[in-house]
């Protein structure tokens, strides 16, 4: 496979890639998005994403090479049983440092999203946070619902909007600031892991960013425990 995107081909049943900052995920118009670039360059045309980012957010994807596995794989993300981890930046500090925020969620004007006092979609995000020079703050996330903008809306609500995120208030920068950093599930038995640091913008590749990531791996912090409602019958 000739992809620089492609992360690990190794299993029969799906890929990780890497999808850059600032490109669709989809089609947009007439040009081609993350999804069919990656087919074409890896060769492969059957591929299914089983969960999508958005345009700038980069960062690991986990795409199913057969239909079979793309179902199986979509409920495990459904039930919360794939772990996904972000970092992201902001040059604001948050009105807590570190603990959950949860709230419904229903979309707004002009394709933004938004939480609201009743209703709307659940949406739980979990995250800690630490100081970095400059004025910024670094976030690890660990959203453990999977709404549309939930991260960005969700640290914005913190009063510290993801720098480079103009849709949520964040300040001007050479990108936005959030990237898909790891992913772990247990599949047909096997655990599998996959960390893919951000390689893009100075703020993400700054020694300073990268020592704290370094010292801080996501799978090892206290995470709390979180279980989803179960849905009415």
């Amino acid at each position: 496979m000739s992809s620089g995107w492609i992360v690990d081909a190794t299993h029969e049943d799906f890929i990780v890639a890497a999808k850059p900052a600032g490109v669709s995920f989809h089609n947009d118009g007439d040009t081609p998005g993350f999804v069919t670039r990656l087919r074409a360059d890896a060769g492969l045309a059957d591929l299914h994403p089983v969960h999508r980012l958005d345009r700038i957010t980069s960062g690991l994807v986990l795409l199913a090479r057969n239909a079979d596995a793309a179902r199986e794989l979509g409920e495990l993300f459904e039930s919360g049983r794939i772990e996904k981890y972000y970092v992201a930046l902001s040059d604001h500090k948050p009105s807590k440092s570190q603990g959950r925020i949860q709230g419904g969620m229903e979309k707004g004007r002009g394709g933004s999203w938004k939480f609201v006092r009743e209703g709307g979609q659940l949406a739980v995000t979990q995250f800690f946070s630490f100081t970095l020079a400059n004025g910024l703050r670094l976030f690890i996330v660990r959203p453990r619902t999977g709404r549309t903008h939930q991260i960005r809306v969700a640290l914005r609500s913190l009063g510290a909007p993801i720098l480079g995120d103009a849709r949520y208030g964040g300040a001007a920068a050479d990108r936005g600031y959030l990237h898909a950093w790891a992913l772990r599930f247990e599949w047909h038995g096997t655990m599998c892991q996959f960390m893919l640091p951000p390689d893009e913008g100075s703020a993400f590749t700054s020694a300073e960013t990268s020592q704290m990531l370094h010292a801080h791996p996501p799978f090892d912090l206290p995470w709390p425990r979180w279980q989803a409602p179960r849905p009415v019958q």
